[in-house]
C-alpha cells in the first residue's frame, strides 16, 4: 500500500505535537524543580551532603578587683545528631531508645528530634562524663559528642547577684554577664565536613574548620572579702529577723567604685534552677522603697546649701505640725522642744524636717533632687535597674513637699541613695558607680577601661564637710548609736519607713529599716547602706535593726582595708612629765588589786572609797585625757551575797527599757550606769561575761523614735 505524502505530512504533524508536548511538560517540570522548589530541594541537598558542626567559644573569666576568680567557663560535652545519617541507618527507633536511657529522657521526643529534617540537630547539653562514655561506647550512627563550655562558679553563692546567670547556650541571662554577654560571650566557630550520598566524608570536598574566638575577661570593683564580710552580716539580719528581704552595698565614695553589693534571698548561680525565681531578684537596684529618715541627709544638704539652715540654726518641736489640713508628727509623738538643727538631724526629727523643706520650697527641693540622681537610673552596669518614683513638680503641694523631706512620699533604691550620700562624703561630688574596671581579651591586652567619673557638684566642699560632722553626732548622740565604731569616726543615718499598701495608703505592721553611712568622717574611704525589709518582732527601727550590721561590715571593712584607727594620743606631744596627758584606763568591775596595778602602770596614782573589793564606778571616766599622775577615785562596792562575792552571767539586755533592765541587774545583784534613755542599745561588760556580784554593769540607752 502506497503512502501518500498526505499521510506522512500527518504522521509528522502528530510526532511534533508530540514532541512539543513533551518539551513543554519537561519545560514545566524544569520550571516548577529549578523555579518554584529550587531553593529547598538546594538545601536539602546541601543537609544530605554538609555536615556543619558547632563550636562554642569560652565565656570569658570574670575576677575580682585582686584577681580572684569568681566565674570561669568548664568543659562539657553535649549530644548532637545529624538526621541524615540516623535515618541512613535504618535504626532510628533503636538510636531513640539507647539515648533516651542513657539520658533519661523521653524516647517519643528524641526519636522526633533525630528525625527532624535538618542538617543538625543539639539531642542534649552539656551531659556528665558518665553519660558521655555510655555514649561513645554504644558508637551510634548520627550520634555524636562534642565539646561546650558552660559557667561554674567556684564561690557558689557569693555574689551571686552581681555575676547573674548563663544559660546553656553560652549566652548571659542576668546580671554581669548579661550587661557585658557580647565582649564575655566571644564567637562561635564551625566545622563543615562534605558526605556522598552514602555518608562517607569526600576527601576532596569541603572540609573546613573556623576556630571560635574565646570571651573577653572582665576585672570587676568587688574585693572578694568585703564582699564575704557583707554577706555575712546580712545573712544574720535576714534569718534572724525574718525579713522578706534585705540588701548591702559597700562603696568607695571617692571613685564610685562598688567594694560589694548584697540581696537577700539568694540562690547558687551552679543550679539556679534549684531556687525560685524570686531569689535572683537583686533588691539593691531592682526595687525603689520609701526611704524614710535616711532621705534627711539630702534635705539637710539643700538647705545647708542654700543657707536655710546653719548647725547653730534653732527649731521648737511639740511633737507635732500641720501642713494645711495634715498633721504630721514625730515618731512616737515625741516632743523634742527647742532644738538646733544638728539636733534635729541626731534626734531624726520629723517636724524640724518638714520647717526645713517648707523653707526651701519645691523649686530649690526639685532641682536638688534632680542633681542628687533621684528620678532616674544611676547607670550602674548591670541589668534592670529601677528608675525610683518622685512626685511630679507639676503636681506636687506643699503637703508633698513637707513629707518627701522627711522621707515619705518619694521611692528610691538603694542604690541611688548610696550614690547621693556618696556625695556627702565626697566633698560635694556625685561620682557614676560603677563594677567592672576593665576588660581584657584573651592575649591579655585591655580592649575597655572603666574610670571614675565625676557625674556634677552637688553641694560645695564647705557644706559637704559642714553636713559630715552633724551626721558623726547622729552616730554619736542620736539615733545611729548602734553604728558606732571605736576608733573609726563613723557618720550616717538610721531610716525606718512603713511600707504602702497594694491598695493604697500604709501598712500598719510593716517597715522598711535601713541605716546608711560613711567612715571616717573626716576622709571617707567607704560608704555602706543595709536596707531590710519588713523586719520581724521588736524593735523594728533602722537603729536596731541595720545599724549594727553596717557597723560589722564597715568595721571589718577598715580593717582589712588597712585603714588606721584614730591615736588616742599626740605622738608628737613632747614627752614631759608636766605637760604629758595620758588616758584613764577603764577599771570598772575589775578587783581592787588589779585595778590599783592598772592605773599605776598608767602613771596615775588611786583614791580608793567604800568597801569591798571590786570597782563600780570611776572618777575621771575611761577614756579621759588627764595629766601623769592625776588622781582618779575608785568607788568599790559593797555587795556580797550569804557573805561571799558570787560570780554572775551577765544577761543580754538589748532592747529592753530602763526600768527592766534596772530590775534584771538589781534581782543579780549587779549596779547600772545608765546613760542616756530609751531602749537599751549598747552595754558594758558584753552578755555572756561573768562577773562578781556588786560589779557595775553600763547600759547605754536611745529613744525608740526615728
Amino acid at each position: 500500500m502506497q503512502i501518500t505524502n498526505l499521510q506522512v505530512r500527518k504522521r509528522i504533524a502528530t510526532l511534533f505535537f508530540l514532541f512539543t508536548i513533551v518539551l513543554i511538560l519537561l519545560g514545566s517540570r524544569l520550571f516548577w524543580v529549578q523555579f518554584v522548589r529550587g531553593a529547598e530541594l538546594s538545601e536539602k541537598a546541601l543537609q544530605n551532603r554538609m555536615r556543619d558542626i558547632p563550636v562554642e567559644a569560652k565565656r570569658g573569666i570574670i575576677y575580682d578587683r585582686n584577681g580572684e576568680e569568681l566565674a570561669i567557663s568548664i568543659s562539657a560535652d553535649s549530644v548532637y545528631a545529624i538526621p541524615a545519617e540516623v535515618l541512613a541507618s535504618k535504626e532510628e527507633r533503636e538510636i531513640a531508645a539507647k539515648l533516651a536511657a542513657i539520658l533519661e529522657a523521653d524516647e517519643d521526643k528524641i526519636y522526633n528530634r533525630i528525625t527532624r529534617s535538618s542538617s543538625f540537630e543539639w539531642v542534649k547539653r552539656q551531659i556528665s562524663p558518665e553519660q558521655a562514655q555510655q555514649i561513645k561506647d554504644a558508637d551510634l550512627p548520627g550520634i555524636g559528642l562534642t565539646e561546650e563550655s558552660r559557667r561554674y562558679y567556684p564561690k557558689k553563692t557569693l555574689a551571686s547577684h552581681i555575676l547573674g546567670i548563663s544559660g546553656v547556650d553560652n549566652t548571659g541571662l542576668e546580671g554581669i554577664d548579661n550587661y557585658y554577654d557580647e565582649l564575655v560571650g566571644g564567637t562561635k566557630g564551625r566545622i563543615i565536613i562534605e558526605h556522598d550520598a552514602v555518608n562517607r566524608p569526600i576527601p576532596e570536598a569541603t572540609h573546613k574548620y573556623i576556630p571560635p574566638v574565646d570571651g573577653a575577661h572582665l576585672v570587676l570593683t568587688i574585693d572578694e572579702t568585703i564582699q564575704y564580710i557583707t554577706e555575712r552580716e546580712l545573712d544574720k539580719v535576714y534569718k534572724e529577723r525574718q525579713a522578706k528581704s534585705a540588701a548591702a552595698i559597700v562603696m568607695d565614695p571617692k571613685t564610685g567604685e562598688i567594694l560589694a553589693m548584697a540581696s537577700r534571698p539568694t540562690f547558687d548561680p551552679n543550679n539556679y534552677n534549684d531556687y525560685p525565681a524570686e531569689n535572683r531578684r537583686n533588691y539593691a537596684i531592682n526595687d525603689a522603697f520609701e526611704p524614710g529618715s535616711t532621705m534627711k541627709i539630702t534635705t539637710a544638704a539643700m538647705a545647708m546649701e542654700e543657707k536655710v539652715v546653719g548647725p547653730a540654726s534653732q527649731f521648737y518641736c511639740p511633737g507635732y505640725i500641720k501642713v494645711g489640713k495634715e498633721t504630721i508628727r514625730c515618731a512616737s509623738g515625741t516632743a523634742h522642744g527647742s532644738q538646733t538643727f544638728a539636733q534635729i538631724v541626731e534626734k531624726s526629727c520629723n517636724v524640724g524636717f518638714v520647717q526645713v523643706g517648707l523653707d526651701l520650697g519645691l523649686e530649690k527641693y526639685y532641682k536638688y533632687l534632680h542633681a542628687f540622681g533621684f528620678g532616674k537610673t544611676t547607670g550602674i552596669d548591670l541589668p534592670g535597674e529601677a528608675a525610683g518614683i518622685i512626685v511630679p513638680e507639676s503636681r506636687a503641694m506643699q503637703i508633698d513637699l513637707a513629707t518627701m523631706a522627711f522621707g515619705q512620699a518619694n521611692a528610691v533604691t538603694a542604690m541611688q541613695l548610696v550614690a547621693a550620700v556618696g556625695a556627702v562624703a565626697n566633698e560635694g561630688k556625685l561620682m557614676q558607680p560603677y563594677l567592672v574596671r576593665q576588660v581584657i581579651d584573651k592575649d591579655g591586652q585591655v580592649i575597655k577601661k572603666n574610670e571614675p567619673k565625676v557625674v556634677r557638684q552637688v553641694i560645695s566642699r564647705d557644706t559637704a564637710r559642714e553636713l559630715c560632722y552633724i551626721l558623726e553626732g547622729e552616730v554619736t548622740n542620736g539615733t545611729g548609736k548602734n553604728a558606732y565604731m571605736p576608733g573609726y569616726r563613723a557618720a550616717g543615718k538610721t531610716g525606718t519607713a512603713q511600707k504602702i499598701a497594694p491598695t493604697g495608703g500604709y501598712m500598719a505592721n510593716e517597715y522598711v529599716a535601713s541605716f546608711i553611712g560613711f567612715a571616717p568622717a573626716d576622709d571617707p574611704r567607704l560608704v555602706c547602706m543595709v536596707v531590710v525589709d519588713a523586719p520581724q518582732g521588736y524593735p523594728y527601727y533602722g537603729g536596731w535593726v541595720a545599724a549594727p550590721a553596717f557597723k560589722i561590715i564597715m568595721e571589718d571593712s577598715l580593717r582589712y582595708l588597712d585603714v588606721p584607727k584614730r591615736e588616742e594620743t599626740d605622738p608628737n606631744e613632747p614627752a614631759t612629765p608636766q605637760n604629758r596627758q595620758v588616758l584613764v584606763p577603764d577599771v570598772v568591775n575589775l578587783p581592787l588589786s588589779e585595778a590599783l596595778a592598772t592605773i599605776k602602770d598608767r602613771n596615775l596614782s588611786a583614791k580608793v572609797s567604800g568597801e569591798g573589793n571590786i570597782v563600780w564606778q570611776q572618777t575621771p571616766k575611761p577614756n579621759t585625757k588627764v595629766n601623769l599622775n592625776s588622781e582618779v577615785i575608785i568607788y568599790l562596792s559593797p555587795f556580797e551575797l550569804d557573805g561571799e562575792n558570787t560570780e554572775v552571767t551577765v544577761p543580754d539586755l538589748q532592747g529592753k527599757s530602763l526600768k527592766e533592765v534596772a530590775k534584771i541587774l538589781a534581782d543579780l545583784g549587779l549596779h547600772l550606769i545608765p546613760e542616756g534613755y530609751g531602749l537599751a542599745y549598747d552595754q558594758n561588760p558584753a552578755p555572756g561575761k561573768i562577773v562578781t556580784s556588786g560589779s557595775n554593769i553600763k547600759v547605754k540607752f536611745q529613744p525608740v523614735g526615728e
